[in-house]
Order: C-alpha cells, then sequence, then structure tokens
C-alpha cells in the first residue's frame, strides 16, 4: 500500500497524470513535495518501487511528515 500511496503521491505532484485513489490525503500531502523535489524523473512506468526506492534514497533530506508517513507503513 506504500508504495502505491506514494506513486499517487507523485502523479498528484507532477500533475500530468490522474491515478487511482491510493493512501490517505494527509499522507500524499505529506510526500508530495518530497517526491517533486527528489524524484521527479521517476516515471510511473518505472513502477511502484521505484517510487518507494527513491524516496528511500533520500531519507535523510525528506520532510519530517514524509519520514513519518514511511514509519507508519514499516519503512
Amino acid at each position: 500500500m506504500l508504495s502505491k500511496v506514494l506513486l499517487s503521491a507523485a502523479f498528484v505532484a507532477l500533475s500530468s497524470v490522474a491515478f487511482a485513489e491510493s493512501g490517505t490525503p494527509q499522507e500524499q500531502a505529506a510526500c508530495r513535495p518530497d517526491v517533486r523535489r527528489f524524484c521527479h524523473t521517476v516515471k510511473e512506468q518505472d513502477g511502484d518501487d521505484a517510487f518507494l526506492a527513491c524516496l528511500e534514497l533520500h531519507r535523510d533530506n525528506l520532510s519530517t511528515a514524509c519520514r513519518d508517513v514511511l514509519k507508519d507503513h514499516g519503512r
């Protein structure tokens, strides 16, 4: 589910693709700026895990809110 949350956040952040409703609006909002900042090169065809891997790669630089989303999902 976390990867779907992050993927949804990425697509909302990029405003180019309407994607399935996954994750809470709060979770999407928490990670949207970080996805926009750190994962803008990740594409839909790269798959859900690519967004999660990107955020985990940049974990030390993520906002507290997005890190909390990752923690809440066991990441």
